[in-house]
């Protein structure tokens, strides 16, 4: 499948790896490659999860033929038994997803309500679009549609049909259902970790559910099931990248292909994960997977200009249309009327391929959706699911088409198909073989291959590590040694599961794995359906009080006050400066404000307000939190956020480049209302109008709580400076503030 392998932490730029659709695993930036923080080992789930796979490893290892038949016999029986349970999890997890971004809570941003995208639109959707290239694309590229088309699962083998649905039903293998389960995931990941400040982990994406316990044993056994997942999906991938690499070893220097080549290989990689652990290189390896990119377009468009290019575009084309339009009907179908080929009943076709595939996609979600959350942060809903489905999937659908219907041009060359079936290894380079310079191509083809497969190994240990380890709310890796110790037992299982049967062992093991693990994909749709439930009750809130609030103005403008409306003019024509934004805060804001929690104290409300000053303009704030018995707290903070002077400004932008606006911010950010100018009157008002907006948001919960559970939900008293972006650099990708930089906080 298409290649990510992302690791918790931040993303300079894409990577390539070796899972069903993703790239290789985000990149640090220097100053963090060079002393990057360690998390603690989370001993629970560390040793859980590995004795579970040592053990599963030594008892492949000591009964090979033991392993075999149970795990060939779990297959058969899942396959019999769940595989409409696999079809239709899929199919729900589309629609969640869909009905997600084209709801009222699709405007719901992955960060607090003021951040803003640390990439612009195109470095977004390069990253993207770099997640779905890697080496497994290379193995079933060819494979799959030859499968598809001598022995398809419900039309006649060799037949007009056949051939025009080979290359569409593994454009559907590898396309949205697929990245649906990203998208599930990584929309879980970054509300929780980047709206409600829980630390990045698949337990805190539970929190609405299980509540507190997330910290127990409940926490432990989530973890420890996606990290098991996790360790299966990467064995998958390394020994598709073994077998792919021995094979192109074999074609052009004449290795033999052997279990001693494949052990070496897989010595390679673990040596590689020593060296980058080590010696601090993770930086050019993950250099190198981004050349994967470039390598592997350039074999894509080298196959469509060199061969027959005008029916390779046609057969796209309709491959396009094939697939959207045939699209709901392929997403349900669980072939129980058809038979399939007689050596290749239809419900071993649908075992071997789309029950697979999902329990691929299920196996890696937690794992790509980490790489897919990070560099997503800061945008909503709606443009993450959109362009998590659409941006990856269009390269896989190009590549796929045009190397599928490639091998497709050989329909009258029946040992090719055969072979491209029976050792699937050996498709691309025999494909390659039938071209110009081929030569250079199937070499350019193996260095690609194998820098995708160490790229994936080095950052697959990485993410074990991070999964092993105890998950902050600030970006960490877990210990050196970890990476090591899960390089080699990751290695181990995969070494084993080839010695049993090749490649097949490690699919079939895969379909069993992802059985219960599809349990975690229906826990976090209910807690996203309950997170989000209270994201639409919020902005109801703010729809009801409304009227409230527009009469309290309108009560106002009509007590006397004749000089408001040239009040407000005079503030919309002025730009404040430090000491005007201070005056503001000192002699009007924060006397109104303490005024309000004096009086809500009075009444009986558990009120905290104090005064700070910002870091570097030392301009004060002044923060009021009243705190709810297992409920969401009401913050009202106001705080100056530094602007680039607009252009339009002409007599102030030659004086000053910045100008301060006095901000509101709730527990969920700011939403960019400015309160500077207002009377105190005013200000005590605009508290009023956010107090009753929080209140009617909790008294229309059905079930009053927080969105997470039992676990309250806090605004930090810091923020970010990447949530709140210059507006004058925003348009060219500026990642920070206009008055800090990216290490240090928006305010204390």
């Amino acid at each position: 499948m298409a290649e990510a392998t992302p690791s918790p932490r931040p993303a300079d730029s894409p990577g390539t790896g070796a899972s069903p659709g993703g790239g290789d695993g985000p990149h640090v930036s220097p100053a963090a490659a060079a002393a990057p923080a360690r998390s603690p080992v989370n001993w629970p789930v560390f040793l859980g999860t590995a004795v579970i796979i040592v053990g599963f490893v030594l008892f492949a290892a000591i009964w090979p033929g033991t392993a075999e038949t149970v795990i060939f016999g779990s297959m058969a029986w899942v396959a019999t038994n769940f595989g409409w349970y696999y079809v239709l999890t899929a199919a729900l997890v589309v629609v969640f997803v869909l009905i997600v971004a084209f709801s009222k809570v699709g405007g719901t941003k992955m960060g607090p309500d003021h951040s803003v995208p640390k990439y612009n639109l195109f470095t977004w959707a390069a990253m993207l679009f770099a997640a779905g290239i890697g080496v497994d694309l290379m193995f079933f590229g060819i494979s799959g549609p030859a499968t598809n088309f001598l022995t398809p699962p419900d039309v006649p083998a060799g037949s007009e049909d056949a051939a025009r649905m080979a290359t569409v039903w593994t454009i559907f293998h590898y396309g949205i259902p697929g990245w649906a389960m990203y998208a599930l995931m990584g929309m879980a990941f970054g509300l929780f970790a980047y709206r409600y400040h829980l630390p990045l982990s698949i337990r805190s994406a539970l929190a609405p559910i299980f509540g507190r316990r997330i910290h127990g044993a409940v926490g432990h056994v989530a973890e420890i099931g996606a990290t098991i997942g996790t360790i299966f999906g990467i064995s998958v991938s390394l020994g598709i990248g073994v077998v792919f690499l021995n094979f192109g070893l074999s074609a052009l220097f004449g290795i033999p292909n052997s279990l001693a080549v494949q052990i070496a290989l897989m010595a390679l990689a673990v040596f590689i994960t020593i060296l980058s652990t080590v010696s601090g290189v993770d930086k050019g390896i993950r250099r190198l997977s981004e050349l994967n990119v470039g390598l592997a377009i350039v074999l894509m468009l080298w196959v469509l200009f060199s061969g027959n290019t005008p029916q390779l575009l046609n057969a796209l084309v309709q491959n396009i249309g094939d697939f959207f339009s045939r699209f709901p009907s392929m997403l349900m179908n669980t072939f129980a009327y058809s038979e399939g080929a007689a050596d290749y009943p239809a419900d071993q076709w649908m075992a071997d391929w789309t029950l697979f595939f999902w329990a691929w996609w299920i196996a890696w979600s937690p794992f790509v959706s980490l790489f897919l959350a990070r560099i997503s942060r800061g945008r909503t809903l709606r443009q993450f699911v959109i362009g998590v489905l659409l941006i990856p999937f269009a390269f896989i659908l190009m590549w796929v088409s045009i190397f599928g219907n490639a091998a497709m041009s050989f329909f009258g060359d029946e040992a090719f198909l055969d072979l491209a079936i029976n050792q699937p290894e050996s498709g691309f380079f025999n494909l390659l073989d039938q071209y110009p310079g081929a030569l250079f191509t199937v070499s350019l083809a193996l260095l690609t291959g194998l820098f995708f497969y160490t790229t994936s190994a080095d950052s697959g240990s990485l993410v074990m590590a991070n999964m092993t380890s105890k998950a902050t709310t600030t970006d960490s890796d877990g210990p050196p040694w970890l990476r090591i110790v899960w390089a080699v037992i990751t290695g181990a299982l995969t070494l084993v599961m080839l010695f049993i049967d090749g490649v097949y062992t490690l699919q079939a093991a895969t379909v069993i794995v992802g059985l219960p693990l599809s349990v975690m994909i229906y826990l976090v749709m209910f807690s996203l359906w309950k997170v989000l439930r209270t994201e639409r009750m919020n902005l109801e809130s703010r729809q009801a009080t409304l009227p409230a609030l527009l009469t309290s103005r309108v009560r106002e403008a009509d007590g006397g006050d004749r000089g408001s409306w040239r009040q407000r003019l005079r503030h919309r024509m002025s730009y404040a400066t430090a000491e005007q934004a201070s005056a503001f805060i000192n002699s009007v804001a924060t006397p109104a404000v303490e005024e309000v929690a004096a009086e809500l104290r009075t009444l009986g409300a558990e009120v905290s307000c104090h005064r700070g000053a910002h870091p570097d303009s030392e301009i004060p704030f002044v923060d009021l939190v009243v705190s709810f018995p297992d409920a969401e707290d009401f913050k009202y903070q106001t705080y100056p956020v530094a602007y680039s002077t607009p252009s339009f400004a002409a007599n102030l932008a030659a004086v000053r480049d910045t100008y301060y606006r006095v901000e509101i911010f709730s527990s969920l950010g700011s939403r960019g209302r400015d309160i500077m100018g207002y009377s105190k009157d005013q200000v005590i008002a605009d508290v009023l109008d956010s107090y009753d907006a929080h209140i009617m948001y909790l008294t229309m919960s059905t079930e009053i709580g927080t969105a997470t559970g039992t676990i309250p939900v806090t605004a930090p008293d810091t923020w970010s400076d990447t949530d709140h972006i210059d507006p004058a650099t925003e348009s060219a990708g500026s990642t920070h503030a206009t008055d800090s930089t990216d290490s240090e906080e928006r305010h204390d």
